[in-house]
C-alpha cells in the first residue's frame, strides 16, 4: 500500500467512526446512508486488495457501540454487516474467492438469493415457543440494545406465532424502515426515512413509537432451535408463512450475468418503489455451502451486497490544500465550489498523490467532474479542459513540508519495485507541527486511548495555547487553566479530568496502537502485544536486535520491522514511550480463544489438500481454538501434509519429533469437533 493510500485508508477509518456515532449513537446523520455505506466499502476494498486492516475497521467492528439509554443484551449469534461490491468485476472477485475457499471447479456456479437492501434499521427478534420475548437493535454486531417495547409496536412484527413447523426458539432478522408516502407526512421532524426510523425505535416512550408508521421485513435468522429448511430462498417462503411481510422482489438466480441483468433492472424501477433501497444482496443460496463458507471478523462470506452506481456533478477546483498525515504523507486537497451530490453538499475533493495530479493534470481553476462512490471526500474524476482559461497554469507540487519546511521524500516501496506516489514530510517523529497534532489526535482516539474530551479540535486548542506538545504532557495537565477557557465548565474540566485517568490504565496493545507507529496498526498491535507480553519487553525494541526476534511472529513482516527501527532511532520516540511507561499501568493479557478439537494446537500445512482450499481448513482449524503457522518449529503440534509436500519441513518436523497428520487424518479430527 502506497503511503497516499495509506492515508486515505486511515483518514476514511476515522471518517466513518464519527459518522457511525452521530448516526447510531445520536440519530443525527452527518451524511446519507448511500454515502456512509460507500465509504465503508472503499475501506473494505483497499483491505482486500492491499492485505491490511485495522480494528478500528468495518472488517473487524459493525455499528456502533450502544447507547447507555438501554439495556444491552449480548446478541447468540453475532448480527454482522455485509461486504459491498460495486461493479462486475467486484462480484466476479467475491465468487472466485469462495470457489477458491471451497476448492470448487472454476467454472462452479453458485445459485444466489437475489434481495432487495432496504434502506432502514437492522432488528433481532427472539421467539420461544411461538411468543415474541426480546428485540434488539444491532448495536455493534455482538451487544444490541433492548428496544422490544418499540418493536412490538410495528403491526407488520407478529407478537405470537402459531404454526406448528415454527421452530421452539428462533430469533428473526429483518429491517425497520418508513414507506416513503407515510415518510411524507413527518418528514418535517427528520432528515430521511432511515434517519426516521432509527429515531423512532429509539424513544424511551414506546407510545411516541407507535406514532410512527413503521414497517419490517424478514430476510433472516441469527439463532435457531431446529431449522428444517435447506436454502435462503425456502426460508423466506416459509418467513411468509409465519406471518412475517417479505419483499416481492426476491429471486433466485444463477450466474454473474443475471446478477448483473437484475442488479440493472432494480435500479432502473428503484425510484418507483414505495420505499428505499440502495443496492441488492446475494447471499450463496444453499445452507450447507453458507455453513463450510463460515464468516469473516464483520461479514460472512457468502453474501453481498451489490450497491447501486455513484453520483456525480460538475464544479470547480477553488483552492488546492495539502494536508500533513501523521505519518507524514502530504496529501493535496481540492477545494471546489460548493456542490450538491446526492442530497449532500460537496465542497472537498481529494486529489489523491503528485502523481495523480500530474496524470490528469489538474489545476486551480479547472472545471472537474466530481464522483461520490466510496468516498465521504469525492474524488475528481476528469477535468474539462475545453473551459480552461488562457492564464491557467500547472500546479506545481511543494518539495518543502507546508507545516514545517523540510524537505520531502518519495519513498521505494520494495513490495511493488516502485517509487511511491506520495510525497512525504522527512521531518519524522514530533519535529513537524501537523505531524505532531495528528499524532496527539491518534494517540487520544477512541481505538487507542479513548479519552473523551479530548476531540480534535481540543487538542489543536491545547496545542495552540501551548498546554501539550508531547502525549505525555496530556496527564500533566493544569486544569485550572484549562477552566479559565471559554466552554469549559466544572463539570466538563472534571470529566475530562476522569476520562484522562481512565486512560491511564490499558492493554498493551492499545498502547503500541496509540503510538501511531507506520505500518503498525490494531492488528500488528496486538499480535506484537501478544508476542512481548508486557511493556519492559516492549521498550527493550530500542535494541535493534529485539526488533528482528519479531520476525519469528507469523504475519509481522519485513515492512513493520523496519518501521519499528525507524520508530525507535529517533530519540523523541524512545523518549515519548518512556515516559508514558513510566506514567501508565498495563493490563495483563487475556487472549480469548476459540474452543474445540485443536485447542492450543499449533498447526502447519504443507502440500496441496483435496476438495479443500487452505483457506478452509485455516478456517476449520481456527474455529476449533488452534493457530496456523508458516514454520516448522519445535512448538509446532501437527504438521498436516498434503499431494506434494515440502520434503524439507517433513524432516523438520521428524527431527523436532512432530506429530504428522495426513489430510484423511486431519479431517477425520476435525469432524470431532462438529
Amino acid at each position: 500500500m502506497s503511503n497516499s493510500l495509506l492515508k486515505q485508508y486511515k483518514e476514511k477509518l476515522k471518517l466513518l467512526d464519527k459518522f457511525s456515532k452521530h448516526y447510531y449513537q445520536n440519530q443525527k446523520p452527518l451524511v446519507s446512508d448511500k454515502e456512509y455505506d460507500e465509504l465503508k466499502s472503499e475501506i473494505l476494498k483497499i483491505e482486500k486488495n492491499y492485505n491490511f486492516t485495522n480494528l478500528k475497521s468495518p472488517s473487524v467492528k459493525v455499528g456502533y457501540k450502544p447507547s447507555k439509554k438501554f439495556e444491552k443484551f449480548k446478541h447468540r449469534v453475532k448480527m454482522l454487516s455485509l461486504s459491498n461490491a460495486f461493479n462486475e468485476e467486484d462480484l466476479i472477485n467475491f465468487q472466485k474467492k469462495n470457489i477458491n475457499f471451497l476448492a470448487l471447479d472454476k467454472n462452479y456456479e453458485f445459485e444466489y438469493s437475489a434481495e432487495p437492501k432496504i434502506d432502514g434499521i437492522s432488528a433481532s427478534l427472539n421467539y420461544k415457543n411461538g411468543k415474541l420475548i426480546k428485540g434488539l437493535s444491532r448495536g455493534d454486531g455482538e451487544e444490541g440494545e433492548d428496544i422490544t417495547e418499540n418493536l412490538k409496536t410495528i403491526k407488520d412484527i407478529p407478537l405470537n406465532i402459531s404454526h406448528t413447523d415454527f421452530p421452539d426458539e428462533i430469533d428473526i432478522r429483518g429491517e425497520v424502515f418508513i414507506e416513503t408516502n407515510d415518510f411524507k407526512k413527518i418528514e418535517k421532524d427528520f432528515a430521511n426515512p432511515r434517519n426516521a426510523a432509527s429515531g423512532s425505535l429509539r424513544q424511551k416512550d414506546p407510545k411516541k413509537t407507535k406514532l410512527i408508521p413503521l414497517k419490517f421485513i424478514a430476510y433472516t435468522f441469527g439463532f435457531y432451535s431446529n431449522m428444517n429448511e435447506n436454502k435462503q430462498s425456502d426460508f423466506i417462503k416459509k418467513l411468509g408463512k409465519w406471518g412475517f411481510k417479505i419483499s416481492d422482489l426476491n429471486k433466485t438466480i444463477k450466474g454473474i450475468n443475471n446478477l448483473v441483468k437484475y442488479h440493472s433492472n432494480i435500479e432502473k424501477k428503484r425510484f418507483t418503489l414505495n420505499y428505499d433501497i440502495d443496492g441488492i444482496v446475494y447471499k450463496v443460496n444453499d445452507f450447507a455451502l453458507q455453513k463450510r463458507l463460515g464468516f469473516m471478523a464483520t461479514a460472512p462470506r457468502w453474501a453481498i451486497a451489490h450497491k447501486f452506481s455513484a453520483n456525480y456533478s460538475i464544479t470547480k477546483i477553488i483552492d488546492i490544500d495539502i494536508q500533513v498525515g501523521r505519518t507524514g504523507a502530504l496529501t493535496p486537497v481540492a477545494k471546489v465550489k460548493p456542490v450538491n451530490i446526492g442530497g449532500v453538499m460537496v465542497s472537498n475533493a481529494t486529489l489523491h498523490n503528485e502523481d495523480e495530479i500530474n496524470r490528469k493534470d489538474i489545476r486551480i481553476g479547472d472545471t472537474v467532474k466530481i464522483e461520490r462512490a466510496g468516498d465521504v471526500i469525492p474524488h475528481v474524476i476528469s477535468v474539462d479542459k475545453n473551459l480552461r482559461t488562457p492564464k491557467s497554469q500547472k500546479y506545481i507540487f511543494p518539495n518543502n513540508c507546508p507545516s514545517c519546511g523540510s524537505k520531502t521524500i518519495k519513498e521505494y516501496n520494495s513490495s511493488t519495485k516502485k517509487i511511491d506516489a506520495v510525497r512525504r514530510c522527512s521531518n519524522v517523529g514530533f519535529g513537524c507541527e501537523k505531524i505532531s497534532i495528528e499524532k496527539l489526535k491518534h494517540f487520544v482516539s477512541k481505538d487507542a486511548l479513548n479519552i473523551e474530551g479530548l476531540g480534535k479540535k481540543v487538542i489543536e486548542k491545547f496545542w495552540d495555547l501551548k498546554f501539550i506538545k508531547f502525549p505525555d504532557d496530556i496527564f500533566n495537565l493544569n486544569f485550572k487553566k484549562i477552566s479559565d477557557l471559554d466552554g469549559w465548565g466544572p463539570q466538563s474540566v472534571q470529566n475530562l479530568e476522569n476520562s484522562i485517568n481512565k486512560s491511564k490504565k490499558l492493554k498493551l496493545d492499545k498502547f503500541i496502537y496509540s503510538l501511531g507507529i507506520r505500518h503498525i496498526g490494531q492488528e500488528n498491535a496486538k499480535l506484537i502485544s501478544e508476542f512481548l507480553k508486557d511493556y519492559s519487553n516492549f521498550i527493550q525494541l530500542k535494541d535493534k536486535r529485539k526488533i528482528e526476534e519479531l520476525s519469528n511472529i507469523d504475519g509481522i513482516g519485513e515492512t513493520q520491522i523496519n518501521s519499528l527501527k525507524n520508530f525507535f532511532e529517533n530519540k523523541t520516540n524512545i523518549m515519548v514511550t518512556m515516559s508514558l511507561g513510566r506514567i501508565l499501568t498495563f493490563e495483563k493479557n487475556v487472549i480469548k480463544k476459540n474452543k474445540g478439537v485443536f485447542s492450543n494446537k499449533i498447526l502447519m500445512f504443507t502440500g496441496k489438500l483435496n476438495n479443500i482450499s487452505r483457506a478452509e481448513a485455516k478456517s476449520i482449524v481456527e474455529n476449533n481454538g488452534g493457530k496456523i503457522v508458516s514454520n516448522v518449529s519445535k512448538k509446532l503440534n501437527y504438521l498436516v501434509i498434503g499431494e506434494k509436500p515440502t520434503s524439507r519441513k517433513i524432516k523438520m518436523a521428524n527431527d523436532l519429533k512432530i506429530k504428522i497428520l495426513n489430510q484423511i487424518d486431519f479431517e477425520k479430527i476435525s469432524k470431532l469437533g462438529q
